[in-house]
């Protein structure tokens, strides 16, 4: 077995790169390791077809912290951020709904629809930032862990300490958030059916559940935590795509001495007398290290990547119901033109092309499409994220022409009657550039060229099983403590030298960076002689 550096990296993700980069700057040699020809994992920029570039998964920021931001230096490596001048554009039947561009602008958008719904916008602003600013506080924090004793306790004193000091009404909204449907939240505030679907969609982004799933509120406030160049709540555009990201924060780890290993697949832990020892590779290959972090989501890594009979028994048992399947399905397409939507007509560029275009009029619509999508496999009336990235960074196409990303919902993990999303992709697709015609007319017509990723191409090309963006489901009995599973929700594992640094730990999916910075933090305590006195054996 080749000795290949104090700590090997499984998976060259964003949050695996962070990790690193944290190990390395503190002194470790570190190795990252990615199965496919591009650093990044799901937070890519590929050429999908000839001059077309995009963003192939993970499509658009706001949940990178900012202190990752500023102790990788990305911006001295070619990060950069471009606003949205409004968050989002929705079609409707015959009007149209706008959100974002400040409160002042939401209010008059919202007073077409509800003049009391106008009126109750800002507390409703204020009561989600106020939680928020609870979920920020702690996304870099290590969720204390169940049965780890003093420093647990006092990790949850910590912790707790912020949300009991809130008043009792903000205390009141965390209850909210956590345990009630987005429909239950959302009908607590306001009336009109547009307005709620303006919020309840953030309820369903990477949830294969309906607005009615109690805990779905929690998916909501999870897409709000987030800021750009600053600025809370905001999302962005990466100028050069997702990919830019990972090519920044590649940079940063280099530079820190991290070597990095494309096209470098690994099969299997190595594990002796309870410690992880070092990786098997598909090529055969064995690399020696004490330290494994693991940047793929808990159902890969404990299911297929570790032997069973290295693990607990009522570990394993625990982590064969840890849910995965996040209902995405995921289709890129290069446009001659942009669209012409029905209720704004116009082909030139304007405003609410460079928003996320929102294909999701109501919580009732939302529902019907899981129920759909849980009874025949996908929706009839699919939940649609269009996002136009040529509208602010035309380097991705050729001169005048354009991309879409399309990011849809609900898209069932598996088929129902023993079919394969193999012989069923091209016929989804096919309806999703339907649904979007229904709405700009001229959209089927201008399409060049199209990339499809079912659910299944997504687990396939990403490592995401079940297709599920977020490592695995975000309801409430997969959340802090509790993710992965109780027990071991501090990026450690039953195995001693074995850690998780992807989004299947606190604080969950989207591109953020905190499990990987959390996990090098754990991972650099364990290494202190007071940190290898308290790890679990």
């Amino acid at each position: 077995m080749t000795k290949a550096c104090d700590a090997l990296i499984v998976g060259g993700g964003h949050n695996g790169l962070v990790c690193a980069f944290y190990l390395a700057r503190a002194g470790l040699k570190v190795r990252v390791l990615e199965a496919r020809d591009v650093i990044g994992g799901a937070c890519v920029t590929e050429e999908f077809a000839p001059g077309y570039r995009n963003s192939t998964a993970s499509y658009t920021v706001s949940l990178l912290r900012p202190k990752v931001i500023a102790d990788m230096r990305l911006g001295d490596h070619g990060f950069r951020i471009i606003e949205r001048t409004i968050s989002n554009f929705f079609p409707l039947e015959k009007d149209y709904l706008k959100l974002g561009g400040g409160t002042a602008r939401t209010q008059a958008e919202f007073a077409r629809f509800s003049p009391k719904d106008a009126e109750t916008f800002p507390a409703y602003e204020a009561a989600l930032e106020g939680v928020a600013e609870v979920l920020r506080a702690i996304a870099l924090k290590t969720p204390p862990n169940a049965g780890g004793g003093l420093r647990a306790l006092l990790a949850a004193a910590s912790q707790g300490r912020r949300l009991m000091g809130m008043p009792l009404d903000a205390q009141r909204d965390v209850l909210d958030l956590f345990v009630k449907s987005a429909r239950d939240f959302l009908d607590g505030w306001y009336e009109s059916d547009a307005v709620k679907a303006a919020f309840g969609f953030d309820a369903v982004v990477g949830n294969y559940a309906s607005p009615d799933t109690p805990g779905s509120a929690y998916v909501l406030l999870h897409h709000v935590f987030g800021e750009v160049n600053g600025k809370k709540g905001m999302w962005g555009h990466a100028v050069g795509g997702m990919g830019a990201i990972t090519q920044a924060m590649a940079k940063a780890c280099t530079l820190a001495g991290v070597a990095i290993s494309l096209e470098t697949p690994v099969e299997r832990i190595l594990v002796s007398g309870g410690k992880a020892v070092g990786v098997k590779l598909v090529s055969g290959e064995e690399l020696a290290a004490p330290i494994i972090a693991a940047n793929v989501g808990p159902a890969l890594l404990y299911r297929q990547m570790v032997q069973a009979s290295d693990l607990p028994p009522d570990f394993v048992r625990r982590m064969a119901t840890f849910r995965t399947g996040s209902g995405t399905f995921r289709m890129n397409v290069a446009l001659a033109e942009l669209p012409d939507f029905s209720v704004l007509p116009g082909r030139a560029l304007a405003e609410h092309h460079t928003a996320g275009i929102i294909i999701a009029p109501s919580l009732d619509y939302m529902d019907r499409a899981f129920t759909d999508a849980k009874s025949s496999g996908w929706s009839r009336q699919p939940i649609i994220e269009m996002k136009l990235p040529t509208t602010v960074d035309d380097s991705l196409a050729p001169p005048g022409r354009h991309i879409a990303s399309l990011f849809c919902q609900q898209f069932a993990p598996q088929l129902p009657d023993g079919r394969s999303w193999d012989d069923a992709r091209a016929a989804a697709a096919d309806h999703i550039i339907d649904c979007v015609t229904q709405h700009a007319p001229n959209f089927r017509a201008s399409i060049i060229a199209r990339q499809i990723h079912s659910p299944l191409d997504l687990e396939r090309k990403f490592g995401l099983v079940g297709g599920d963006i977020f490592h695995g489901r975000m309801s409430l009995d997969q959340l802090w403590s509790a993710r992965p599973i109780l027990g071991f929700g501090d990026y450690r594992s039953p195995i001693h030298g074995l850690y998780m640094c992807g989004s299947g730990t606190h604080p969950g999916g989207g591109v953020t960076g905190a499990p990987g910075h959390n996990a090098a933090h754990e991972i650099l305590a364990d290494r202190s002689l007071f940190g290898r006195l308290r790890h679990r054996s």
